[in-house]
Formats: C-alpha cells, structure tokens, sequence
C-alpha cells in the first residue's frame, strides 16, 4: 500500500516561459559532446579515443581510474573532432561530429522474462560496458553508484518540480515497455525496495502508474517535493554506513532499451524553456547536444544566460556549448549584469521573493508568472541567521548549522546535521532565498567532499 506524505515546507517559483506540450520535432545538432565535469567524483579519467578516430553510439569514450569498470560511452556515432582540456590539462569535452544516421554497437537482446532470470554479473558486465551505469547515482554523496555495492533501495522520482521543469509524463509518453524492462533489471542489483515518488497534486502517467514490482509513493507539495532526496528521507532516510541508488526515469527507460533492443539508445526528449525563449516547447535529441541548433533564430534578444537545467541547479553554458549528462532541459532567462542600487533593499512586485517584504505580489497572486534575470541584488556578506533556510527544506535538518559546519569542517557536526541525506539539489533553494548570497550549493559540495575522503 503507497504512502501519502504531504510536504508543509518548500516554495514555487513560478517563472515565465513554460514549455507547450507539443513536440517540435527532431533536431540532431553537428556535434555532440561528453562531459567528465558533468560526473561528481571523477578525477582521473582515462581517454580511450584520439581526435580523428570513429566512434558507434555505445563505444567506450573514456574511464575514470578509480571505478575502470564503469565505461563512459559515445551518445552518438560520429568522429571525434576535439578534445577540449582545461587548467593543468583537465579534461573538459570530447566532441563528436555526428553521423547523419547513427550506428550502434550492439549488446545482447533479452525479453522481459529473461531479465528476471538474468544474474546479478551479467546484468553488471552489460550495464558496465554500455555507457548506461552512469544513469545510477549513490547517496550519500551524489556520484556514480559503485557497481560492487549492495544498495539499501533504489529510488526513482516521476516528477520534476523545479521551475519550468519539464513534464516527465510528456517526456515519457509510450515508453512503458522499456520503463518496466528497466525496472525488471534494477531489481537484479538490491535486495532491498525499488521505490517511486509520484505526484499527489496530478494525474499519472500509465507508464508510472502501472509499473509493477515498485512500491508507489505519493508527495504533495511545493517544491523540492519532487526531490529524490526529499523521498529518501521520509520513506527510508540514510544514516552512516547506508547506501540508497537514484535513477531518473529517462535513465530507467535507457537501461530497459538496453536489454530489449541491445542498444545504447541515448535519444530523449528535452525541453527549451523561460522569459527569452520566442516560442518554449518541446525537442527530440540526444544526451550531450550542442545547443546551438535549438537556440538559434528562438531567442528574443542578445543579453542572455543559457543554462543546461534549470536555473536553481543548472549549469551556464555558452550558446554554442552542450546539454549535460543529467539534464532534460535548455533555460534562457535575461543576463543581470548590471548595477541595481539598493536593488535587494527594494519592495517590488516584479520579482519572486520567498520575503513577503520584496516579492508581495508572488503571494496576492500566485499564479503570476514573473521573468527573472541573473543579478542577485547584491553582493556576498555575513551570514545572516534569519531561520528561513528551514523553512524551505522539508527534511528534519537544520541547513545553517549543516553550513556553518562545512565551513568550519567539523566532521562530527556535519555527520550529526544529516550531510548524508542532501546533496546540491535539495538545498538550491536555501540559495535563493539566502539574504546573504552564499553559493550554498558549492559550500555543500565542498563539505560532501570532505567527508568523502575523510
């Protein structure tokens, strides 16, 4: 029997440009490119390919030394045009020159009968070196799930509740088949509950509503309720020792391909969204497309942030740059580089504000849609403890004393203030309403690795 928790905390921030649910069409960009920076934790990839060489969608592109098992695999077929490094030779981009008509390297097929007969190794061995593992995150920490570990559970989210956020019941439409078939081969890999969070609020998709073999539970609420991280923690919270996996539903649907199809399908759906799109809606792609295409003629002007994600966890990206591993969308909001004197001082009815003092409007009518732009109103200043990062997290944490823990890297504190339970995601919000404009997110990622290599 599901449970029905019904989240009091959080905030909706309600931004203009939604997507329309039609889809556009396809659109294959020249390049593709795969991103070691879009993976928490690696630090010494191994490059498997040179400029010049030939590539099938699934062929091993790179491996990072700590986890050799766990291959990073090409989305498309193509040639490989560019590797990018940065600082001290860092690896950025590997960029493929895409095939009109891609070419797969081909896995072995199995019905969904077959799944559930299949071992734990060969479910591994075909995951490993497909390209789909990464699909599979650990908490704590946010990485790469270790494919030697035994999870407690494995948790998957069918809704997105950040701002503009795609509709995973449009992104998955048809695909039952497939989301089943990776389930069946989840399954394979704990021992422990597969569970998955639907939204309370809305109608369900068939493709999640009628899984089998899942426990459903269903969230209400204001954003973050469609964190995976939120779901963890009220239905099966992770302490020292634990070990609970995350997979997306598109990652889901990947791995069920895999094993009916044999093929390492990296297609998905994605969608262009906010205030500066001309016309938001809906594209078929493949992971790691040069956004260049979807952008271009769509913009409503030259002064704008483009953003892989969404605009709380998103990451900045040029208009020629690439779509991340993990992200479902393209955010185009206005550039705030400009000097607003005592702009975050300001009452105004223009902006969201979680502060009932700067943002009345969002409250009298919370159905306004506003366009936001990158200024943050001010600069970075003391750390102001004002309660209301606790008023936005509906998890049993206390998000200020978690951050003034990292800051003073107490390892006990960190541990007793739940560091295990979040990751960037569940406290972007704490980010926005934050007076005191910390980067919390990049203050929590650098406490996550301190107790990672503690």
């Amino acid at each position: 029997m599901s449970k029905v928790i019904k989240l009091r905390k959080g905030f909706n921030i309600n931004l203009a440009g939604k997507a329309e649910k039609r889809l556009a069409g396809d659109i294959i960009p020249e390049t593709f490119a795969l991103k070691p920076t879009d993976f928490h934790g690696i630090k010494r990839p191994k490059l498997l390919v040179n400029e010049g060489d030939t590539v099938k969608a699934g062929t091993p592109i790179l491996y990072d030394r700590k986890m050799e098992s766990v291959m990073f695999t090409a989305p498309v077929s193509g040639e490989v045009v560019e590797v990018k490094r940065g600082a001290k030779r860092k690896l950025l981009e590997i960029k493929i020159l895409a095939d009109k008509e891609i070419v797969y390297e081909t896995f072995p097929k199995k019905s969904v009968s077959d799944i559930a007969g299949l071992s734990r190794e060969i479910v591994l061995e075909t995951m490993l070196k497909s390209g789909v593992w990464p699909n599979i995150v650990q908490r704590p920490y946010g990485t790469i799930a270790n494919p030697e570990d035994n999870p407690k559970s494995i948790f998957i989210s069918s809704f997105d509740t950040h701002p503009l956020a795609p509709d995973y019941d449009f992104l998955v439409k048809g695909q039952e088949k497939y989301f089943q078939a990776g389930i069946e081969v989840l399954r394979q890999l704990t021992t422990g509950a597969i569970n998955l969070g639907v939204n309370a609020d809305a109608e369900v998709s068939p493709v999640f509503s009628q899984a089998k073999n899942v426990t459903i539970n269903k969230f209400s609420g204001k954003h973050p309720a469609g964190n995976v991280g939120v779901h963890i923690h009220h239905i099966d919270p992770i302490g020292k020792g634990d070990i609970v996996w995350t997979v997306n539903p598109l990652g889901v649907i990947q791995i069920g391909k895999l094993f009916l199809e044999g093929i390492y399908d990296a297609s998905k759906i994605i969608s262009l969204v906010g205030s500066e799109v001309k016309t938001p809606q809906y594209y078929r792609t493949y992971t790691g497309a040069c956004i260049n295409r979807f952008v271009e003629g769509n913009i409503k002007s030259d002064n704008v942030r483009y953003i892989s994600g969404n605009v709380l966890t998103g990451e900045k990206v040029e208009k020629d740059g690439y779509l991340g591993y993990y992200h479902n969308m393209v955010t185009v909001i206005p550039e705030g580089n400009y000097y607003d004197f005592l702009g975050w001082l300001k009452p105004t009815m223009e902006q969201p504000s979680f502060h009932r003092a700067f943002g009345l409007l969002g409250f009298l009518n919370p159905k306004k849609e506003f366009v936001i732009d990158t200024n943050t109103k001010g600069e970075e200043r003391a750390f102001v403890s004002t309660g209301v990062f606790e008023k936005v997290v509906p998890m049993d944490i206390l998000p200020t004393y978690l951050l003034k823990a990292i800051m003073a890297e107490d390892y006990d504190e960190m541990e007793g203030l739940g560091i295990y339970e979040v990751i960037e995601e569940d406290l972007a919000l704490c980010e926005f309403v934050d007076v005191s404009k910390h980067d919390v997110q990049a203050i929590l990622r650098e406490g996550l690795t301190l107790m990672q290599n503690s």
